[in-house]
């Protein structure tokens, strides 16, 4: 059983940062991909951005390329996103997503975060 805790988010400004975190237990994290999903009111939830096992592979919407970076240290059982240049369509649910099978047909999700930009 694997549980993944999220920390970060809030209120921002247009052009601010922020930066969410996702701690993982109870699994080798290590071996899996990880991600960031969002889900705006209305909207379906969408992959944001993942990385891989070893962090050496990394995929980003084109909504977030150049904006967002994700990060993970395996030592510390725990993955980032970092938020840069945030604009208001970035305000959305943030949710930490465990893709422990593959093609996230099994996914543990975090709590999620709500992450408002303000214009």
């Amino acid at each position: 059983q694997v549980q993944l805790v999220q920390s970060g988010g809030g209120l921002v400004q247009a052009g601010g940062s922020m930066r969410l975190s996702c701690a993982a237990s109870g699994r080798t994290f290590s071996s899996y991909r990880m991600g960031w999903f969002r889900q705006a009111p209305g909207k379906e939830r969408e992959l944001v951005t993942a990385i891989s096992w070893s962090g050496g592979s990394t995929y980003y919407a084109d909504s977030v390329k150049g904006r967002f970076t994700i990060s993970r240290d395996n030592a510390k059982n725990t993955v980032y996103l970092q938020m840069n240049s945030l604009k208001p369509e970035d305000t959305a649910v943030y949710y930490c997503a465990g893709d422990f099978g593959t093609g996230w047909t099994q996914v543990t999700w975090g709590q999620g975060t709500q992450v408002t930009v303000s214009s």
